[in-house]
């Protein structure tokens, strides 16, 4: 993905404030779309609350002969409660970027990829930074893995009863 630190420096944020950076990309596959507005309450309930900084929000549609088609934010028409977002936006995901995310997805499927920053840890990544930390890892665990873990550990312990 693009600089993070440029993006920042353009919009004159303080680059020893930046919070840490993440991304998610939700796939919806061909008919299995239920588009209520919950998302977007919920991402903008986020933002109200101070928790994160919405970066890029980018819509990706793979075809079933495998062209994909990225939409930003901004290029859609009635965004809604959105709104509000599409303004902060910086547009960070190069064309490379979505081709790599794209490649995750399967054909006839719709993405949401959501790229933004925690605010929450901004204080604790800045402190650790100029302590002479600096990041080296990161990851994230899938709830699915959390549940099935907990599932298959429920499975031992009624089997050895």
């Amino acid at each position: 993905m693009t600089d993070v630190t440029t993006e920042a420096a353009q919009q004159n944020t303080d680059l020893d404030a930046l919070g840490p950076v993440d991304y998610v990309i939700v796939e919806f596959p061909a008919g299995a779309s239920n588009f209520t507005g919950e998302m977007a309450k919920e991402l903008l309930a986020l933002v109200d609350a101070g928790t994160i900084r919405v970066i890029d929000v980018l819509i990706l549609s793979k075809g079933v002969d495998g062209v994909v088609e990225a939409m930003e934010l901004s290029d859609i028409e009635e965004l809604g409660p959105l709104q509000a977002v599409e303004a902060q936006l910086a547009e960070l995901l190069a064309a490379e970027d979505v081709e790599h995310l794209a490649a995750a997805m399967d054909p006839g499927s719709t993405a949401g990829v959501l790229i933004w920053e925690n605010l929450w840890a901004a204080p604790f990544a800045s402190a650790a930074r100029r302590s002479g930390g600096q990041l080296i890892a990161t990851g994230r665990i899938p709830i699915q893995a959390i549940i099935a873990s907990i599932e298959a550990d429920e499975a031992r312990a009624t089997e050895g009863d």
